[in-house]
């Protein structure tokens, strides 16, 4: 179950150009993508298919690069016998092997007309699959966010909401709360926000009954019915209606405080989504086909009526100069491809599927000509922004750089027009990060830690040197907190701050908003400019912490201190000698293996990449292949060195399908495991994750996961479930 080789009849392709195209994606392209963009087809398939013979022995030598590296730590962990290397021990055998590479002298990044969203403003940022197309428009919107709202439904208060109607008390809480926000950044000359009766703007000043702005600058704009102040470059807006229901109990007829929220969105077509041929793939493409055309619609039942969804209108104020403001309506949007490691059916080249991250590029990057030859209502600066997630160190990122080289001439683009998002979240990567960003410097835009996918990688290159420490000790680890801060201390040296992002990860808990407002301000704290979301009402509470800090003084203080030392991050999280009781492994095990299996039977079953899983604390986790990859390979690394057995590990992994079982039983696209695990793709492949998890590629999850999918739509394609949207 591999899943990098498979096999297709030819007879479902048509041969255009050298390359074997599924018909469906082939019309997709030429019928939809391909008019408006002053590319014709010929044109198009004859230089695609020399870009895919140039570019895919190389990818394929990356790939074996990968696995000799692997093969070499492996061998030397199996000799230590169980002892962790000491850090200079490590850097010494790594550079040994080329693993390690020189850092680059000093430099600075040479990208430049980068949109402000990702060079000059700090905020949110959400990522959502983009093969879901009102997920899809709900991140794009998120760009503005009701404070009211997200208070008042999420358990942000320090309690969650009671169901039924609207609870008087519970607002005027919320009112106190914006108010108090309102008196942080907004502060008056003669009292509090919490005492105002009237906002109004005379002569381009805001006065109120306590006085104006203690800083008149921070007035942004106003419009009918709405006041536009401006704070760390994002945007508040009071929204004033004495006739509303909650405008009418307020004694200054303020009905919303509206938050500038997620200035930018990562339309995921890789982590989040399930695409394993050309029917799924073309369901991602062309929801980033409606995006960059501005046509996407969404139509789905809310509350008993149709509701129809699109992407939100820019919105315009006076502003105090005299002239007018127009501020967009939505956030950045960037498109994640998927990494260089899979393959996919949609496309073939000499017999064999293409490499589903050279076909990502070419097509993602054909969709965006449509925003920078129309009206860029995406990008006004011109831009594509693909994000690059699992590369593995400098090597792997140039090879990025030469894709976006040729996919640049093949549609007739200025040179660095692309521009690159890097995740740092392989080892390869974080201990190189300074030569990585070299290799892309006149195109990056972007750098990121994902400490999830990071953590898994961790487990698999050290996976036979011992057992791993608990996850829940991960992110005490030495070199977790290294790897944190080396991601900004090297960025700022190379010149991030005010023309490139910064980011940091997930906040992984959708419910527990309380927790992420009190924790998450951590991410600015750090000198991160961005950090994940999931969700449009986390965002907007998110906002707050880019209020309470002001990232760009951070980032100077930052840049100050002693930069992290490649020590810590090489401090391996072994555990030489552990006290686990047998309360602690079952516990540890059944967490891991309910994951799993919550993840998986929604991925196989029903195609959805990305979801809320209950984990067996009836907590609701946004899982995702970074939270399976650590999952899976912590249960395979303790199946390794004894700590675990396969007997236990396939009971555990039984009792977890009923557990699972129980957890959907509301769901009616779900298909049980526990009865016939025998007879489930999804517990079966669930099984191979871990008892293969030691063999997989870097531990990654993906080659199971699409053979797994493959085989089901193949041999049981009345068990394939359309994806699911809630309302």
């Amino acid at each position: 179950m591999h899943g990098r080789m498979r096999k297709t009849a030819l007879a479902d392709y048509e041969l255009i150009s050298g390359i074997e195209l599924d018909p469906a994606l082939r019309r997709f392209v030429e019928d939809e993508t391909l008019p408006g963009t002053g590319i014709g087809a010929n044109a198009f398939w004859s230089g695609f298919s020399a870009l895919l013979r140039e570019l895919t022995p190389e990818n394929k030598r990356l790939l074996r690069r990968r696995e000799d590296l692997q093969a070499r730590i492996d061998a030397r962990n199996e000799d230590l016998d169980g002892r962790a290397p000491s850090p200079a021990e490590e850097e010494e055998f790594l550079r040994e092997i080329g693993y390690l590479v020189d850092a680059p002298p000093p430099f600075t990044i040479g990208t430049d007309g980068v949109d402000p969203e990702i060079a000059a403003i700090a905020g949110p940022q959400l990522v959502v699959p983009v093969n879901n197309a009102r997920y899809a428009l709900n991140a794009a919107n998120a760009r503005w966010g009701s404070l009211y709202d997200a208070l008042y439904g999420t358990d942000a208060l320090g309690d969650a909401p009671w169901p039924g109607g609207y609870d008087a008390e519970r607002g005027r809480r919320v009112i106190a709360w914006g108010r108090r926000f309102l008196d942080e950044i907004a502060p008056l000359t003669d009292g509090s926000h919490t005492e105002v009766g009237e906002y109004r703007v005379e002569q381009g000043r805001l006065v109120t009954d306590r006085g104006t702005l203690a800083d008149p600058a921070l007035l942004a704009g106003w419009r009918d019915g709405a006041i536009l102040l401006r704070h760390h470059n994002l945007h508040v807006e009071i929204i004033l209606d004495p006739a509303h229901p909650i405008g009418r109990e307020d004694g200054a007829g303020v009905a919303d405080i509206l938050l500038e929220s997620a200035l930018t969105a990562i339309m995921d077509a890789e982590d989040s989504v399930a695409a394993v041929d050309a029917e799924e793939k073309i369901l991602v493409y062309r929801n980033w086909l409606g995006l960059m055309k501005g046509t996407l619609a969404a139509r789905f039942a809310k509350d008993g009526r149709e509701t129809e969804r699109r992407l939100a209108p820019d919105r315009t104020y006076h502003a105090p100069d005299g002239g007018m403001l127009t501020l967009r309506g939505r956030a950045l949007m960037l498109v994640r491809n998927v990494g260089h490691l899979m393959t996919n059916p949609m496309m073939r080249i000499d017999g064999e599927e293409v490499q589903e991250g050279l076909a990502d590029a070419v097509l993602t990057s054909l969709i965006a000509l449509h925003d920078l030859r129309g009206k860029r209502a995406n990008s006004p600066a011109g831009a594509i922004y693909i994000v690059k997630p699992k590369m593995h160190g400098p090597e792997e990122a140039a090879f990025a750089n030469r894709l976006f080289d040729r996919t640049e001439d093949l549609l007739g683009l200025p040179r660095h027009t692309i521009r690159i998002g890097v995740m740092d979240e392989e080892r390869r990567t974080s201990a190189n990060l300074a030569a990585t960003i070299h290799a892309v410097r006149e195109r990056v835009a972007f750098i990121n830690t994902g400490f999830l996918d990071r953590t898994g990688d961790e487990i698999h290159t050290m996976m036979r040197l011992g057992p791993a420490i608990r996850k829940g000790e991960m992110k005490a680890s030495a070199w977790l907190r290294s790897y944190e801060d080396n991601n900004v201390d090297v960025g700022l040296a190379a010149g991030f701050a005010g023309r490139a992002q910064i980011g940091k990860g997930m906040w992984a808990m959708p419910d527990l908003m309380a927790a992420m407002l009190a924790e998450k301000i951590a991410h600015p704290l750090a000198g991160a400019s961005t950090a994940w979301v999931p969700s449009p009402t986390a965002a907007t509470l998110h906002a707050v912490h880019y209020h309470r800090i002001d990232v760009a003084e951070r980032q100077r203080e930052i840049a100050s201190r002693t930069p992290a030392k490649l020590e810590g991050l090489l401090t391996i999280p072994v555990a030489e000698a552990h006290s686990w009781s047998a309360d602690d492994v079952r516990e540890e095990l059944e967490n891991n293996l309910q994951g799993i299996l919550g993840y998986v039977v929604r991925w196989v079953d029903q195609g959805i990449g990305c979801s809320k899983v209950p984990d067996i604390r009836n907590v609701g986790l946004m899982e995702d292949r970074a939270t399976c990859r650590i999952s899976s390979q912590h249960v395979a690394n303790w199946l390794m060195h004894g700590i675990v057995s396969r007997d236990a590990v396939e009971a555990a992994l039984a009792r977890m399908a009923a557990v699972v079982d129980r957890q959907n039983e509301g769901d009616p696209f779900y298909r049980p495991m526990a009865l016939d695990p025998a007879g489930s793709i999804a517990f079966q492949t669930a099984l191979a994750l871990v008892l293969e998890g030691a063999a997989q590629p870097s531990g990654y999850t993906e080659p199971l996961l699409h053979a797994a999918r493959l085989a089901l739509k193949s041999e049981r394609p009345e068990a394939v479930q359309p994806i699911a949207v809630p309302a």
